[in-house]
């Protein structure tokens, strides 16, 4: 593994030495890595090397077999399930599909949060929602329901409903999957925009140009081990012979893939 290239920077969640299996299937082997303050890290691996794992271990929807996540000085894989839920509105979690509550109105969806973690007025959390509304160019779309929203439209409304309690970390778990070209660049403008705000996030996604697009630096996944990390830009040049495929043809289907399937995980 190498690192090369990073500025020295405020470090606001490091994984040491994680390991996870699924029966006799190992997934993460060792995994390491730093996640420094106001960037995005890209994560990148073959289907089922375990990316989203790593995701879900960070909030507490898995608990690796061993090693640590450390955030705010606590180890979160010492948390019990109740001491994990603060720690969930500091670390934000975008899914695939948005994940928005389908009785609910798209104002109410993103009110939610703010009614149950801040001490806001009802008339200062809707100034908010206007505010997360314009920012992901749904103005006017307060009254809507997730069922009457295209997909790109729930894709950013859960975007906005992830970041409006300004978190310290947002984890982007595939977000432009299933989408097409026209929603997944609006979908990155909307992220771009959050990133001139100066938010910190792990994105994860088979789609390397999208991540390229973001991603201040990037981590590659390979055998349940950080294999490289380093600058976008380094590791989209370098002549490592795990690395390369995952950029030999930027738009093709294998790109997405990378470069091995490890079939028995699923998401990633």
């Amino acid at each position: 593994m190498y690192e090369l290239g990073s500025p020295p920077s405020e470090v606001v969640l490091e994984l040491r030495d994680i390991y996870k299996s699924f029966g006799d299937k190992h997934v993460h082997r060792g995994v390491s890595f730093q996640l420094k303050k106001g960037e995005i890290l890209g994560l990148f691996g073959g289907s089922g090397s375990g990316k989203s794992v790593i995701l879900r271990s960070i909030i507490g929807l898995e608990k690796p077999d061993s090693g640590s996540i450390l955030f705010e000085n606590q180890d979160l894989t010492q948390l019990k399930e109740h001491e994990l839920f603060p720690i969930r509105t500091r670390i934000s979690y975008v899914f695939q599909n948005g994940a928005l509550f389908d009785s609910l109105t798209v104002e109410e969806n993103l009110s939610y949060p703010l009614q149950e973690h801040s001490t806001l007025s009802p008339e200062e959390i809707h100034e908010r929602v206007e505010q997360m509304l314009a920012l992901i160019d749904m103005k006017g779309s307060n009254d809507l329901l997730p069922a009457e929203l295209s997909g790109g439209m729930q894709k950013r409304a859960g975007l906005a409903r992830a970041t409006i309690l300004d978190p310290a970390i947002i984890l982007f778990d595939e977000p432009t999957a299933g989408l097409d070209p026209a929603n997944t660049a609006r979908l990155l403008e909307n992220i771009k925009h959050l990133k001139k705000r100066g938010i910190t996030g792990i994105f994860v996604t088979h789609d390397i140009p999208a991540a390229l697009e973001i991603a201040d630096r990037v981590a590659i996944l390979h055998q349940g081990k950080i294999h490289a990390i380093d600058t976008a830009e380094r590791i989209r040049n370098s002549d490592d012979p795990v690395v390369r495929p995952f950029f030999a043809g930027e738009h093709s289907h294998s790109a997405k893939l990378g470069p091995e399937r490890q079939d028995g995980v699923k998401n990633g």
